[in-house]
């Protein structure tokens, strides 16, 4: 059992994102692929795999959201059935072997012993990337997968796609595609970004290293770059806690408002990433930060 990971009960609240990021899966996927999507203007395009990508990533937050037990807690089959039915959805991925993994990088984290984790600073990007697949990846797996998308090219073609060709093209825009972006997505904002300045070895939580960041995004920024997976270090303090729970479990320690979130609220917090664009600015503010003119004795004084 993992540390702090008493399930708080949400009850059926987590069904209702859950069924409209499936379904929506589901929908996306059985009309555009009756559809020549080579025929479709780039804009469309594009917007159909970015589309795609995000509930491709939502199908994974919900297995995940299972692999913690707070999807149905009150139903740990169904809980475990459901979460297993949106891995195999995701990328044809074991629901038990997932789970262990996962249970592992909360129980190891930042250590050799954590899937997830390059510990060597000198593994760039790539290296990590790879590291962070192949503990996922399997024959077995794959074989499933491919399956899938020969069946779903199979399922093209009768629908109506001009070829074979064009059949396999589809499927690769709207399934393998999105697939690889969304893995991309998971690295980068729930794996990287968050655990990059750990393999400093600074001091931190337990004395395994600093805690894990939190990415400094407002809600709505977060919930786009992947469904609030960037709150991280909030998730690693609760990982019983849903998605959706993570902005108000931030608010509520302090770390952050609905418009603006920081992350830097205790002694032993590393310095969060934020983007470009808001280096300088204070939280609710879009003006940088001046330096105050005021001499010290006189502000307090004042």
């Amino acid at each position: 059992m993992l540390q702090a990971d008493a399930v708080i009960p949400t009850r059926y609240g987590g069904l209702l994102p859950a069924a409209a990021i499936v379904l929506g899966w589901l929908i996306t996927l059985v009309s555009l692929l009756r559809l020549e999507v080579l025929e479709l203007a780039f804009p469309l395009l594009a917007l159909a795999v970015l589309g795609r990508t995000m509930l491709q990533t939502g199908l994974f937050i919900v297995g995940h959201d299972a692999m913690h037990g707070v999807l149905l807690p009150d139903h740990p089959r169904w809980n475990i059935r459901l979460g297993a039915l949106c891995l195999g959805l995701y990328a044809a991925l074991p629901y038990g072997p997932c789970q262990r993994n996962h249970h592992q990088h909360h129980q190891a984290e930042a250590t050799p012993g954590d899937p997830d984790f390059h510990p060597d600073p000198q593994a760039g990007l790539l290296r990590w990337y790879l590291r962070f697949m192949g503990g996922y990846l399997s024959p077995r797996q794959m074989g499933r997968l491919l399956g899938g998308w020969a069946l779903l090219g199979l399922f093209c073609r009768l629908g109506g796609a001009h070829s074979w060709s064009s059949a396999c093209t589809t499927v690769l825009l709207l399934c393998t595609l999105p697939l690889l972006l969304s893995s991309l997505q998971l690295f980068a904002f729930g794996t990287y970004l968050p655990h990059r300045h750990q393999r400093a070895g600074s001091a931190g939580r337990n004395g395994q290293g600093a805690a894990a960041t939190s990415l400094d995004l407002p809600v709505w920024a977060s919930l786009l770059a992947c469904y609030h997976f960037g709150y991280h270090r909030e998730h690693h303090e609760q990982p019983s806690l849903p998605w959706f729970a993570l902005p108000q479990h931030r608010l509520a320690a302090g770390r952050g408002t609905s418009v603006a979130l920081n992350t830097r609220s205790s002694r032993d917090a590393p310095t969060p990433w934020r983007p470009r664009w808001r280096a300088g600015l204070k939280p609710n503010s879009r003006s940088p930060v001046m330096p105050s003119t005021v001499p010290t004795a006189e502000r307090s004084t004042s």
